[in-house]
């Protein structure tokens, strides 16, 4: 009896595993224990919560070796061939505590726009869309009635003045407090909006020489209320605004360079990337600015089919004989900076390049990008009596979502690569991200910073993960260029992406994808 006793412990021992919680950053979870081959996401999840003292009961996610855990323990070491006599890992992530209605159709058509729509941006607290068009307007939209609120444009008459655009809107953001919506255009001058009344906050801050290409804001833990922002240019200048003052207060400038993009970092850095065309030619000026746009960054695709829109099919024809003529006979000159410069916001000085890429670079994200979008704002709605409470709140949230990690950086180039980048501890990137056949157009991180979408000339998105930049998917579907991708993560991954003729939608989840086009 003895003996058998002895043994039947033994028999129950080898049948349960030793396994060690940890979180994303490595931090471990309490000490190894034995879990039973049984054992699941479910009884994960709960044994979690438990050990976490969770007074709501939140829903997490399980990787081991950076692979999706969705069946038994058992069953995952079996198809997996994983040895079970050294510890196993289990690494846990928290998913989002809200839900969503899966999308599948549009919603809503909200009219109001007479030419191109160019860009849109979502207010951080989610209740308003903003809009800029080919029609010289910033229009703000209601969300939940999906009815127009405003339309801030240019007006003048003998009793009243609303300096507004008078060429094509190509960049909009919302301050991350949600009081003041700037906007940018293709003559290079930007306007700050109240959206409270659609009226804009003064007379247009004039500067730049050439077009806008991107707008980002001080996050708000950094500065409350919010006060500055970054422009970038064509014009190769990146300017730093002050809205209270209405003017430009550092110039990072030193360089002919055309910004392609710029990112205001949750460290309190400006991260910017570059490329440079410069033209030699004999021709009429319209034509010119349309090679331009053809041979600019694709990032800028919805210009070009607004410029091309303005003509009959037979005129679109010629238009293009004439630029293909042209790249027969003209002297094009081109140079090109590979670099991405970060800035101290000061005094403004150049503080390290980022070299790695061998062309330009046509996008940039932070895997903090969504925190510092939204401030203080999350799905509950909440509304703050003070900017000091919102900074306070901004900083939590900032702080959680970072973690112990260092703000991670990926850049997407012309030289069909991504680089994943911790500028604060490195100036070498971390990782090199190989896979797509043509140019990078963009990338973007999930919302919980754990997952990095890619879109590409390829006519594919790729999917990598995060944190170590290992490739994880590739999503295939489009006939033509992928140029923008939007990437939500909640207890699934959904993602959705653009081209010129089709909007497509994935889902990815349990190791399968299902793909919706619309």
């Amino acid at each position: 009896m003895g003996v058998d006793g002895a043994i039947e412990p033994q028999r129950e021992m080898t049948n349960n595993i030793m396994c060690q919680l940890a979180d994303a950053d490595g931090a471990t979870l309490g000490p190894s224990l034995y879990l039973p081959q049984n054992a699941g996401p479910k009884e994960l999840t709960q044994m979690v919560n438990k050990m976490l003292n969770n007074e709501e009961k939140l829903p997490y996610a399980f990787y081991v070796s950076n692979q999706e855990l969705v069946v038994d323990l058992g069953s995952y070491l079996t198809k997996h061939k994983v040895s079970v006599e050294k510890v196993l890992t289990i690494v846990y992530q928290p998913q989002a505590v809200f839900r969503i209605r899966p999308v599948t159709r549009c919603s809503a058509t909200i009219a109001g726009h007479t030419e191109a729509v160019l860009s849109v941006a979502f207010s951080p607290d989610g209740q308003q869309l903003a809009s800029g068009s080919g029609d010289t307007t910033v229009r703000l939209w209601d969300l939940n009635t999906q009815s127009p609120l405003f339309t801030c444009k240019d007006f003048c008459t003998v009793f009243y003045s609303s300096p507004g655009h008078k060429n094509w809107v190509l960049s909009i953001a919302w301050s991350p407090d949600g009081r003041h919506l700037v906007s940018g255009s293709k003559a290079g001058e930007l306007q700050c909006w109240d959206p409270q009344t659609g009226k804009p906050s003064g007379n247009l801050l004039i500067g730049h020489k050439k077009w806008i290409t991107g707008i980002s804001w001080e996050p708000l833990h950094l500065s409350a209320p919010c006060r500055r922002f970054v422009s970038a240019s064509k014009d190769g200048d990146a300017r730093i605004w002050d809205v209270s003052l209405r003017k430009c207060v550092i110039s990072l400038t030193g360089h002919t360079l055309a910004v392609t993009c710029v990112k205001w970092s949750g460290d309190g850095v400006i991260y910017t990337g570059y490329s440079k065309f410069s033209f030699t030619i004999w021709k009429e000026i319209f034509i010119v600015d349309v090679l331009t746009l053809l041979l600019d960054s694709a990032t800028i695709f919805t210009q070009i089919r607004y410029y091309f829109s303005m003509f009959s099919k037979p005129q679109r024809r010629q238009v293009h004989l004439t630029v293909i003529e042209m790249l027969l006979w003209t002297e094009l000159i081109i140079s090109q900076d590979c670099t991405i410069k970060v800035w101290e916001t000061s005094q403004g000085k150049l503080i390290r390049e980022l070299r790695g890429h061998g062309h330009w670079v046509n996008s940039l994200a932070l895997s903090t990008e969504y925190v510092l979008r939204t401030g203080a704002f999350d799905h509950t709605g909440k509304q703050f009596p003070s900017p000091e409470e919102m900074k306070k709140v901004a900083l939590e949230r900032y702080n959680k979502m970072k973690g112990n990690a260092p703000e991670r950086l990926v850049s997407g180039s012309d030289d069909f690569t991504m680089f994943l980048w911790e500028p604060s501890v490195s100036k070498h990137p971390k990782t090199r991200m190989t896979g797509h056949q043509q140019l990078v157009n963009h990338v973007y991180f999930s919302p919980d910073g754990q997952w990095i979408a890619s879109a590409s000339f390829d006519k594919s998105v790729k999917l990598w993960n995060g944190t170590t930049g290992q490739f994880v998917a590739a999503f295939r579907g489009h006939v033509g260029p992928v140029y923008q991708i939007r990437l939500e993560l909640f207890h699934s991954l959904f993602i959705y992406f653009q081209n010129p003729d089709i909007n497509c939608l994935y889902r990815f989840a349990a190791g399968l994808l299902t793909v919706g086009c619309f």
